[in-house]
């Protein structure tokens, strides 16, 4: 019996060689179908190389990559394993796309500044630049608060948003496909319930990410 591959990246690259027209390495990705990881798991259910679990864990890493989520704009449309066109990306998974590549870049901005200073060897301190940088900073702060107190006072009340309540869904109800919302952190997102395990739900976000979670966080839409 051959090895399973272990990395996400081993079983990316051996998706890319079954389906080349749906999955690639590298160059410009396709925006996944939602619910494409049942279809996989029909396809892949007698491969020895790849199981549910590994194959769940490399989607998530494929679909967290900052090629892929670039690839999420609205107007264009998810692809099949076939590489034939499904539903087409609305305005609200291109927002969420862009926002979730945004802090994933800031993120690594912020680590790679930190691991640079980090590496910085001690020099010493020069009294009269630390002294001139002192007080071009507190000049520039003087600034900012002027020109803060000039555009508040014309800015307009912000308009509070109305937040839907949301409804708990019974486990009874629940099935594969069927739209929800799922919480995760502080902000319900839309999702699609994919798989159903016990107590464990996986579903795909609207972005295509796909995470596992339980039935206390899923919500009818």
């Amino acid at each position: 019996m051959e090895t399973k591959r272990i990395s996400s990246k081993e079983i990316i690259a051996y998706l890319a060689e079954k389906f080349p027209a749906c999955f690639s390495i590298e160059g410009v990705a396709k925006p996944l179908k939602i619910g494409i990881f049942q279809e996989l798991a029909t396809e892949l259910a007698e491969d020895e190389k790849v199981s549910k679990t590994r194959l769940r864990q490399a989607l998530r890493h494929y679909t967290s990559s900052w090629r892929y989520l670039k690839s999420i704009k609205s107007g264009s449309f998810r692809i099949d394993l076939a590489g034939e066109n499904a539903e087409a990306i609305d305005d609200a998974q291109a927002e969420y796309a862009l926002k979730t590549l945004k802090e994933s870049q800031e993120k690594f901005g912020n680590k790679k500044a930190t691991d640079k200073n980090g590496q910085k060897q001690y020099k010493g301190t020069n009294k009269s630049s630390e002294n001139a940088n002192r007080d071009k900073a507190s000049a520039d702060t003087e600034k900012r608060k002027a020109k803060f107190k000039s555009v508040k006072s014309t800015k307009p009340a912000a308009v509070k948003k109305e937040v839907k309540p949301l409804k708990a869904v019974e486990s009874s109800t629940i099935k594969v496909s069927q739209k929800v919302r799922v919480k995760l952190g502080n902000a319900p997102m839309n999702a699609t319930i994919t798989e159903i395990s016990g107590k464990d739900i996986s579903v795909q976000l609207d972005s295509g990410m796909v995470v596992k979670t339980q039935i206390q966080n899923i919500y009818s839409e």
